[in-house]
């Protein structure tokens, strides 16, 4: 037996989206998750809808204890409010069984298909997701605050930022640089100079390392179809490795699968969705090339490795998400060398190099453009005691 006597949760005002979980069993281990934005209302969900029902359960039920979880009269189907929290409290109990037994989740979910993953840098800047509100966007008062300013340096020194990428042996990056032309929440329009202005970005990069690096495209849900597909083929010609999250419905296989079909440009799809049965529709519908998923708000591993079924299924190619915190990291990692169609992990330099370090005990290894094989027991990683014990840590718990 490995009942649950504790489940507690961790809250940081300097970094108001992210959210930390502990479990703690009467084996004495611990179990680490994590999920991302709403954190104050996630933490309510887990201590008011999750924790006393999990106080003294087995930890090892982790499918019956995702299936009710993921499966509530409000917030199923989506990446809610109460997903999230049950995809932190799945990662804990996985974290959990890989510790239980002496081998790294990956081990736990049944062996690994490689040794090593690429990764692909998201040039996000220090503080880039990290506030609460939208996307921070790039102004004329912004200055670099430090080599990894990566953000900064895509809107003003593309080129640059390119030849650094290469040579720190990455072989793939993504921008954003059609999300400033956005000027509302929901689909948006794009005017054919706007277009030209952000295709100039990709220009700059090419002419600057040819095929050196692959460039991945972000349209964060912004865009109305006929807007989408203006920016896809204006791409065309740049050989992009893919085009993310286009249209401002991601759920809507259809309008995404029309899309698809009229573009050369390959669409990745999607960190926005929560449960396999969402994947499961775009796939019927032949509507993405690259199929994404972040695991600390699609349901954890356990949902997660249904989802990686679904593309091994479909012979799509898997990338895990990570644009958030270093547990969405590692949770991505571990699922990205288990899972045979799995081709690239996200990472952003930027946050590995400051302040992931700061909150957890280990960071990935990263060697030539490639996230080893974490060799810990469990996920691989731990929060830092003296990250926990800050004086303005919000810590709450609900415990037998």
């Amino acid at each position: 037996m490995s009942k649950i006597t504790c489940v507690r949760t961790f809250r940081l005002p300097q970094r108001p989206k992210l959210i930390w979980v502990e479990i703690e069993t009467d084996e004495g281990l611990i179990g680490l998750g994590e999920t991302f934005r709403g954190a104050a209302t996630v933490e309510a969900a887990i201590h008011e809808l999750i924790a006393p029902g999990l106080i003294g359960r087995d930890s090892r039920q982790i499918e019956a204890i995702a299936l009710e979880l993921s499966t509530p009269y409000v917030g199923f189907h989506s990446a809610s409010a109460e997903i999230r929290a049950a995809s932190a409290i799945d990662i804990a109990l996985w974290d959990l069984k890989g510790q239980r037994h002496g081998v790294p989740i990956h081990e736990a979910l049944g062996g690994a298909s490689r040794d090593r993953v690429r990764v692909y840098n998201t040039c996000a800047g220090y503080e880039f997701n990290t506030q609460q509100g939208a996307r921070r966007e790039i102004s004329e008062a912004d200055s670099r605050q430090g080599p990894y300013d990566d953000q900064l340096a895509f809107a003003r020194d593309p080129a640059a930022l390119a030849i650094s990428l290469v040579e720190e042996g990455y072989t793939a990056m993504k921008i954003w640089p059609f999300d400033q032309f956005a000027r509302q929440p929901g689909a948006n329009t794009i005017s054919l100079a706007e277009v030209e202005q952000g295709v100039e970005t990709f220009r700059k990069i090419r002419d600057a390392v040819g095929n050196k690096i692959e460039i991945m495209c972000e349209l964060h849900s912004l865009w109305d179809t006929s807007a989408a597909l203006r920016i896809c083929q204006a791409l065309e010609p740049f050989d992009i490795y893919w085009v993310e999250d286009p249209l401002c419905k991601m759920d809507d296989a259809q309008a995404l699968a029309d899309l698809r079909r009229r573009t050369r440009v390959p669409i990745c799809a999607s960190e926005t969705l929560g449960g396999s049965a969402a994947y499961r529709e775009l796939l019927k519908a032949d509507s993405l090339d690259y199929l994404m998923l972040d695991l600390v708000w699609c349901g954890g591993f356990t949902e997660g490795r249904k989802v990686a079924a679904l593309a091994q299924a479909f012979n799509k190619p898997l990338a895990p998400h990570d644009c958030t915190g270093p547990v969405a990291l590692f949770a991505g990692l571990q699922l990205a060398i288990h899972a045979p169609t799995a081709v690239l992990q996200e990472v952003v330099r930027a946050s590995l190099s400051t302040w992931y370090g700061d909150l957890v005990d280990e960071l990935p290894q990263i060697e030539s453009g490639f996230a080893l094989a974490p060799t810990r027991p469990g996920l691989g990683t731990a929060l830092r005691p003296a990250f926990k014990q800050r004086a303005d840590m919000i810590i709450r718990q609900t415990s037998r």
